[in-house]
């Protein structure tokens, strides 16, 4: 007599299951993605000028001049990117001021500020800290030396 071995059917369908082939990983592919997608990145993370100091706002110093009594200097830094430097030359022509608006750009550190658009030998690059903001030289360099808090503008 041959003899008969039966299985449970709720074995045959896990035996089925567990050997059957895995489903297929549903692939995303960019024409599977919508037209237009914006991704933001602020230009600098982590604790820096442009991340954790209250930045926005205008500061006045009357900076060093070699032909002049000296140079009154208003910047104005906005929210929005946009700059407002103002300079009035001490002793030589009171009655003139020079306004220049325009955009900045953070770098990459996110510690100094660069004026796009201005004319003339002004460098119009700062570095930004709590409530004030250093005038920098035409390589971009912080000034040092007996005069050089005179370069530090403050936060009106």
């Amino acid at each position: 007599m041959k003899g008969s071995f039966t299985f449970p059917l709720s074995i045959l369908a896990l035996l089925h299951f567990a050997c059957s082939n895995p489903p297929e990983k549903q692939a995303i592919t960019l024409d599977s993605l919508p037209e237009k997608i914006e991704i933001s990145q602020p230009n600098a993370v982590g604790d820096n000028s442009q991340t954790s100091v209250d930045w926005a706002g205008t500061y006045f110093n009357v900076l060093p001049c070699a032909s002049c009594e000296g140079i009154e200097t208003w910047v104005t830094l906005n929210p929005d990117g946009s700059f407002q430097l103002k300079t009035n030359y001490l002793g030589l022509n009171d009655a003139r001021e020079e306004i220049f608006t325009g955009k900045f750009e953070w770098d990459s550190s996110g510690s100094f500020v660069q004026f796009k658009g201005l004319i003339g030998d002004a460098p119009g690059k700062y570095k930004v800290g709590e409530n004030r903001i250093w005038h920098l030289d035409q390589d971009g360099k912080q000034i040092k030396g007996e005069l050089a808090d005179r370069y530090i503008l403050h936060k009106k």
